[in-house]
């Protein structure tokens, strides 16, 4: 009798998975592995925030890719570390007098920060070695898992290029503009993570027949609302970088103003637009406005799409926007006190992504289609 091509030299039948089983379960890990680095890069923007509003940001004066992630274990070591902070001009210009328990209190904000974006670095290591071993990684996927990886190195680069911007001259904040820098980096990073979870969420065959339904006025809209908002996202992080958004506590004028008179007093005038906390926080309102405008003209024309998934997403998005704009009206009406701005830099990371998965949608729609009786 022929013997199977599937049977092994003892004549026990070996269980074969079948290939397209397999590369399902694969892309569904892949996909399990990104949302857990998406949620720790969710977690490391609000630990971020959390550092920066806490005053925290510069409490370690040095960067230790390695050896940083071991703590000061006794009290000479955290004298040390105390005498160091003592010479930056943050403590000198403004924290003088600081009680070892006051510095501990930062440094431990900072250094959790720190340690978690190692953290998630390993996480992406053994992530990759893993399926990589096991050959799991689809084909064309290499490069962009590994683009993951890369992007999170660079990230830490620019979080030392932040922070020692406010360890020179008589700086005692890292600068805004490379603030926003690092912020926009973590959105950059989050936002790719969260469209690789989309496309591995469906088959390749799949996404080739969505691609015929593209929805590509939507998806128009969607690219350039993504845009809009990742460049508000930009001036939210000027605003923190110079606490600009205690500076004007009323809505919806700007202490009885539309533009503050003192708008443009900055020399040279370009420097407004980063360090005069007036305009700063009123080119955040207007590109607010303008994100809102264009989010329920997005919203608007989806109702004319006939498929139900379609409409669904950007109807999410339209509800996430008008809470976000609701959340960052309280935030300024009450001087941004810390839970607020952390609640408010949480909706910009939801309503990125919502609007994000809208983008998605339109792109490659799921054909469910509206009954019209």
């Amino acid at each position: 009798m022929a013997r199977s091509i599937f049977e092994d030299v003892s004549g026990e039948k070996v269980d074969m998975p079948a290939p397209k089983a397999a590369r399902k379960s694969a892309r569904r890990a892949i996909a399990g592995w990104l949302m857990a680095l998406f949620a720790l890069v969710v977690l490391m923007i609000v630990i971020g925030g959390m550092t920066r509003l806490t005053d925290s940001g510069l409490s370690i004066t040095e960067w230790k890719p390695v050896t940083g992630a071991i703590p000061p274990m006794g009290e000479a070591t955290w004298v040390v570390e105390f005498d160091k902070y003592k010479a930056t001009p943050e403590y000198e210009l403004q924290n003088v007098g600081m009680t070892m328990d006051e510095f501990k209190g930062i440094f431990w904000w900072e250094w959790g920060h720190r340690f978690l974006g190692r953290f998630i670095g390993m996480v992406w290591f053994i992530g990759f070695v893993w399926f990589a071993l096991r050959r799991q990684i689809p084909t064309g996927w290499t490069g962009k898992l590994v683009s993951v990886g890369a992007l999170g190195g660079l990230q830490g680069a620019v979080g030392w290029w932040m922070v020692s911007s406010g360890l020179e001259g008589r700086m005692v904040d890292v600068a805004s503009y490379r603030l926003a820098t690092h912020l926009g980096l973590a959105f950059f990073i989050l936002g790719l993570i969260a469209w690789f979870v989309f496309e591995l969420r469906r088959e390749t065959a799949d996404l080739l027949q969505a691609r015929r339904r593209r929805e590509s006025g939507l998806m128009t809209l969607g690219t350039l609302l993504v845009v809009v908002l990742f460049v508000q996202i930009l001036l939210g992080a000027l605003v923190a970088g110079i606490d600009a958004g205690r500076s004007f506590p009323t809505w919806p004028t700007m202490a009885g103003e539309f533009l503050p008179s003192e708008s443009f007093d900055y020399q040279p005038k370009w420097s407004n637009f980063f360090e005069n906390p007036a305009l700063v926080q009123f080119n955040h309102r207007l590109l607010g406005y303008a994100a809102f405008l264009l989010a329920g003209f997005a919203w608007w024309h989806s109702r004319s799409s006939s498929l139900a998934g379609v409409q669904l997403r950007f109807s999410w998005m339209m509800v996430m926007m008008f809470g976000q704009i609701v959340l960052g009206i309280v935030t300024v009406l009450y001087a941004a006190p810390v839970h607020a701005a952390i609640v408010h830099q949480l909706g910009a990371v939801v309503l990125f992504v919502v609007t994000l998965q809208a983008r998605f949608e339109a792109a490659y729609p799921v054909e469910q289609k509206i009954s019209r009786g």
